[in-house]
C-alpha cells in the first residue's frame, strides 16, 4: 500500500471494461468499450509536497488556479504627503535584487544599476526615465502598483503585495529619477533589442544530445514487468510501436468517468492500477520514463487532440485560467507567453504559446531531469510565487487541454531538449 495515492485502492475498487488485450486507442474512442481505469483515488501523492529543491514559502494568500485570494487593485493611485527624498544608491541596489521576484532588470533596461547584466526588454527600456517629466506620485504608483494606470499591466504590483515598502520604493524612485541617459552596453548580447533569438539547435533525438532518451530502455524494461496482478503492459500489448503509433497525439482527451481531461500520464497510472497493479503515481520515475515511451511512439504524428464538446468546454476553462494573475507577482499565463512573448525576460526568451506542447515530456538540461508538462505548469506558479497544485487536479487538465489545442497540427517530437 502507498500512502496517499490511487494505490491505497483495493482490486474491488477496479473497473475493468472490455478485454485488455483491445488497443487504448480503440478504448479511448470506442462507445462501448471503455479504457479499464483505476476511478477512485488520487493519481499522485497526498498530501502533495513541493519538490527537493524548490522554494519552499508559502504563497497561499495569493490567487492560484483554484481559488481566488489576492487582493484587488487599488481604485486609485495613492496619494503623497510631499516631494520624495529617497536614497538613490539604496535603490540602485534594490532594483537589482533579484531576491525579490527577479529584479526590475529582468524585464527594463536600467543601465549600470547594480553591475547587472542581460537586461530584459518585456517592459518599456527606463534608462532615460528621469527626463520623462514624471511627478513623484506618478514614478511612486507606477512602482507601488502600476494597475491604477493600466489595468492589463504585466508590472508586479510590487508596493500593493507588499515585496517593497513604501520606504524602499522611496529609494527606488530616487534611483530612477537619476537616469538621464542612454545605457552603454558591453556587447551585443546584454542589449535585448539587438539580442539574437535563440534557436535550438541539438538533436533531440539522438540519444547523445539528449539523455532523456536514455529513459526509454527504461521504459521498455518495465513494459514486459509483471505488476503485482501477475500481467504486464506487454500482455496486452504485444507490439507497442504499432498499437501506439498515434495515440499519444490524440491526448489529452476528456475522460467522462471521472468528469475531467486526462493526459498521458495520468492515464498511465489509472490505467497501469486497473490492468497490472503496478504503482506508478504521476511524478515519479517510471511514470515519467513510460510517458516519455508513448510519446516517443507517436514521434512525427501531427497533435489532434480531444475536440468533443466536453473537451471543448475544458479547453474554454483551461483558456480563462491561462489569462488569470496568480501569485505574489501577479502574471497569468498570457502575460509572458502572449503579451511578452518574443521578447527578453533577463536571459530568457518568451515564446508563444504554440510550440509549448509538442515536446513534452522534455530533457531539462539544467535540472538534468525529465520534466512532463504538469511539472513545467507547477514550476511556472511557484516561479512567480504562487502554490502549485497536484499535478493530477482537474485545473491542470484543463490547462493541458487548452495548450494541447494551441499546437493543434504540431507533430510530436519528443523527450524534447531545454535548458
Amino acid at each position: 500500500m502507498i500512502r496517499g495515492g490511487i494505490l491505497a485502492g483495493s482490486a474491488a475498487a477496479l473497473l475493468i471494461v472490455g478485454a485488455c488485450g483491445l488497443a487504448i486507442g480503440t478504448y479511448a474512442h470506442a462507445k462501448d468499450k471503455q479504457a479499464p481505469l483505476e476511478l477512485k483515488g488520487d493519481a499522485a501523492a497526498r498530501p502533495w509536497a513541493r519538490y527537493s529543491g524548490w522554494p519552499e514559502r508559502d504563497e497561499s494568500k495569493w490567487n492560484t488556479l483554484d481559488h481566488i485570494s489576492s487582493p484587488p487593485a487599488p481604485k486609485g493611485p495613492r496619494k503623497l504627503a510631499g516631494p520624495i527624498n529617497g536614497d538613490a544608491a539604496k535603490g540602485s541596489k534594490l532594483v537589482a535584487d533579484r531576491g525579490r521576484g527577479g529584479s526590475c532588470l529582468a524585464c527594463h533596461v536600467m543601465g549600470p544599476a547594480g553591475g547587472a547584466n542581460l537586461p530584459g526588454n518585456v517592459g518599456p527600456n527606463l534608462s532615460e526615465i528621469g527626463n520623462a517629466g514624471l511627478s513623484d506620485e506618478q514614478f511612486f504608483n507606477f512602482v507601488y502598483d502600476a494597475r491604477v494606470y493600466n489595468a492589463e499591466t504585466v508590472m508586479p504590483p510590487w508596493g500593493s503585495h507588499g515585496v517593497f515598502s513604501d520606504a524602499e520604493i522611496n529609494d527606488m524612485v530616487a534611483f530612477l529619477k537619476t537616469l538621464k541617459s542612454p545605457a552603454p552596453f558591453k556587447t551585443t548580447l546584454d542589449d535585448p533589442d539587438k539580442r539574437p533569438d535563440p534557436v535550438e539547435k541539438r538533436d533531440n533525438l539522438d540519444p547523445m544530445e539528449n539523455p532523456g532518451l536514455w529513459t526509454i530502455d527504461k521504459a521498455q524494461a518495465l513494459w514486459k514487468e509483471n505488476g503485482p496482478g501477475g500481467k504486464s503492459c506487454n500482455s496486452c500489448h504485444s507490439n507497442p510501436a504499432a498499437t501506439f503509433k498515434t495515440w499519444a497525439a490524440s491526448m489529452p482527451m476528456w475522460e467522462p468517468r471521472l468528469k475531467k481531461v486526462l493526459g498521458v500520464e495520468e492515464f498511465i497510472t489509472r490505467h497501469a492500477k486497473a490492468t497490472t497493479g503496478a504503482a506508478w503515481l504521476m511524478e515519479t520515475d517510471d511514470n515519467r520514463a513510460m510517458s516519455v515511451y508513448l510519446h516517443f511512439l507517436a514521434n512525427g504524428q501531427p497533435i489532434n487532440v480531444d475536440m468533443s464538446p466536453p473537451a471543448k468546454a475544458a479547453a474554454e476553462r483551461g483558456k480563462a485560467l491561462a489569462n488569470r494573475k496568480l501569485g505574489e507577482l501577479n502574471f497569468a499565463c498570457t502575460d509572458c507567453h502572449g503579451k511578452s512573448a518574443n521578447h527578453w525576460i533577463r536571459g530568457q526568451w518568451l515564446a508563444v504559446l504554440k510550440g509549448q506542447y509538442d515536446h513534452f515530456p522534455t530533457w531539462r538540461t539544467s535540472q538534468q531531469k525529465i520534466w512532463d508538462i504538469r511539472q513545467r505548469f507547477q514550476w511556472c506558479q511557484v516561479n512567480i510565487r504562487a502554490n502549485e497544485l497536484p499535478p493530477d487536479s482537474k485545473e491542470y487538465g484543463d490547462l493541458e487541454m487548452y495548450l494541447a489545442t494551441q499546437s493543434q497540427g504540431l507533430k510530436l517530437s519528443v523527450p524534447g531538449i531545454r535548458g
